[in-house]
């Protein structure tokens, strides 16, 4: 490992939230759950693609493609703290996680920004330092946590910032909403890393 590698595993590990974590539990009883899974008397809000459980605190958006007009990701704002999720269609036979962060891995380094693997709560998962430009020209940087969950025919990625970058509380409110979410893959025939097909809730709690 090179000195420039170690300072960066240094400066990450310093947010608070380096070192080694409890092995990842099983996702079919802890989540995140495929529709197949979940409890269908709780009150989901409906996004198509997945379903969010409501609770107190918890700020929805949708993120619209601007030329397209369509939903590409769902924002939750909870715990000071942001959450993007999106969930794709994944292969009958193997997952997409690994391959994705070796895709995130890159594109964070070509933005000049640093990147680091480590075992968290849900499995591996990224921990990176990302370049923003500031309002005045300059540019900042901000930690980003890059989360990712293989399903049934389906992968779930979510990007964490805010205070549970660096926060245990924090961090364990935002994993645990993570894991409440359910998947709905459907039976719609799909190519492996499309987008699993999102929509307008038809109204708060919708079932």
């Amino acid at each position: 490992m090179t000195d420039e590698s170690e300072e960066q595993g240094d400066e990450l590990a310093a947010a608070g939230m380096g070192g080694a974590a409890p092995a990842a539990r099983s996702r079919a009883e802890d989540g995140p759950f495929d529709e197949s899974e979940a409890n269908p008397v709780r009150p989901y809000i409906d996004l198509g693609g997945i379903k969010i459980l409501p609770r107190e605190g918890l700020n929805l958006r949708l993120e619209v493609e601007e030329q397209s007009k369509r939903i590409v990701a769902v924002g939750l704002d909870y715990a000071e703290s942001t959450l993007q999720v999106q969930p794709f269609a994944a292969p009958r036979s193997t997952g997409l996680w690994e391959e994705t962060r070796d895709q995130i891995r890159d594109q964070v380094r070509q933005q000049g920004g640093r990147v680091e693997e480590r075992e968290g709560p849900l499995g591996p998962e990224l921990l990176a330092e990302v370049p923003v430009v500031a309002g005045g020209g300059g540019s900042e940087k901000r930690l980003a946590r890059f989360i990712g969950v293989d399903g049934p025919r389906w992968f779930l990625r979510g990007v964490v910032g805010g205070l549970a970058t660096s926060d245990l509380g924090a961090a364990e409110r935002i994993e645990d909403l993570f894991r409440s979410i359910v998947v709905v893959r459907g039976g719609t025939p799909m190519p492996p890393r499309d987008l699993i097909p999102l929509k307008m809730p038809q109204s708060p709690g919708a079932a």
